[in-house]
């Protein structure tokens, strides 16, 4: 181990001298994603999650890369993350989404700290000095949260099942909510970390799915898990929007469609090198359909990007990012269908690779808001229709 923490110091170290920070990050995820490619094919042939490419991107500093250099990290922007996640996703889908939860996560406290001063600092300190990953069970439940908490003498009992967790077996702390009946308030929604080797939780290994499947997007079971007072970070209404929903959704949603744009232009690329093996009249107008495609996946993203750069949490920022995300989902998986147009029958091949990019491009189907919900959201601000209900 020690022998591969030199290698990639020193991989690191010859990326930076004489180069913008953004510079080293970059090529430092370029180099380290083109070593995860192998790994990445055999994760897909047998469901095995990731592990060692996350390691590596642990020991070369990136898990802490977004954490503010006052605290201990690398400092990184949120751009250069975003990019950071897009290079890998060229290279390495099931690496490059995995890593965007741990990534949001550490992302989101930071920008806490900056715009805030929230006392967030412990938990990014300890990202930085213990090389954390921190997991990220927001997805599945969103909103209105899932699974129920028991008051007892000192705290919680937690009880849930939390799923799509992506990332599961190599994180440390899980950030998560659950349900609590609350004498007084009624139904409330609790915010909490849970150290993955806390006694009651475990991984159940559910995640065979048509793509992503390195990601390790398992089930995470708590089973009466006690989390202390002390520990609640945030209560909140469920079914409402909230402003650490707002956040989420201006830090976190940028940050996976990253990876997904990366994808598509991984897709792209390969349906261009296996179209130039054969003459086909119409070859021209189907790529140029292929780049119109990406180049719109690309200018949404920019928007989310520069939207979560510019703005504060709010309904009109997160109608603006989600808008983004469906013009993005969309956008991919147009790639998707249109490289496997231009690469011809070879593209059923899976030796080839491009199969393996349509079915990871899927996922980008899944994540919050789903377009339905996007448009109503988008609807209803346009139209000044039920804002109360949000």
């Amino acid at each position: 181990m020690s022998e591969l923490l030199s290698e990639l110091i020193s991989e690191r170290q010859a990326t930076l001298p004489d180069q913008q920070q953004t510079t080293g990050w970059l090529s430092l995820a370029d180099s380290l994603g083109k070593q995860f490619a192998a790994r990445e094919t055999e994760a897909d042939e047998s469901d095995l999650f990731v592990a060692e490419n996350i390691a590596r991107l642990k020991a070369a500093g990136l898990a802490a890369a977004g954490v503010p250099t006052d605290l201990g990290g690398g400092g990184a922007s949120f751009a250069e993350m975003s990019a950071v996640l897009r290079l890998l996703g060229r290279h390495s889908s099931s690496t490059a989404l995995a890593f965007s939860m741990h990534t949001h996560q550490v992302m989101i406290p930071a920008w806490r700290w900056q715009h805030q001063k929230a006392p967030v600092d412990g938990l990014l300190k300890r990202v930085a000095a213990e090389q954390l990953i921190l997991l990220s069970s927001g997805g599945s439940d969103w909103l209105q949260s899932s699974g129920t908490a028991m008051k007892v003498e000192g705290g919680f009992l937690i009880t849930a099942c939390k799923r799509f967790a992506s990332g599961a077996p190599a994180a440390n702390l899980l950030m998560t909510s659950a349900v609590y009946d609350d004498p007084e308030a009624g139904s409330t929604v609790l915010h909490f970390a849970v150290p993955m080797n806390a006694p009651g939780v475990a991984i159940e290994p559910t995640w065979e799915a048509m793509g992503m499947r390195g990601t390790g997007s398992h089930d995470v079971i708590l089973s009466e898990v006690f989390i202390p007072d002390s520990a609640i970070a945030l209560r909140r209404v469920p079914g409402k929007w909230h402003f650490i929903f707002h956040l989420t959704s201006m830090i976190a949603i940028p940050l996976i469609y990253s990876v997904y744009v990366g994808v598509a232009e991984a897709a792209r690329d390969r349906a261009v090198q296996l179209a130039m093996r054969r003459p086909d009249e119409h070859l021209c107008y189907r790529v140029g359909g292929l780049d119109n495609e990406l180049t719109a996946a690309k200018l949404a993203l920019q928007h989310m990007i520069s939207t979560a750069e510019t703005s504060q949490p709010s309904l009109e920022t997160t109608n603006q990012i989600m808008t983004g995300r469906s013009l993005v989902a969309k956008a991919v998986l147009n790639v998707a269908d249109t490289a496997m147009e231009v690469a011809g029958g070879s593209a059923f091949y899976r030796k080839l690779g491009l199969e393996k990019l349509f079915r990871d491009l899927q996922g980008s189907r899944y994540h919050p808001l789903r377009e339905d919900a996007q448009r109503q959201l988008s609807g209803q601000l346009a139209l000044e229709w039920n804002l109360a209900s949000l």
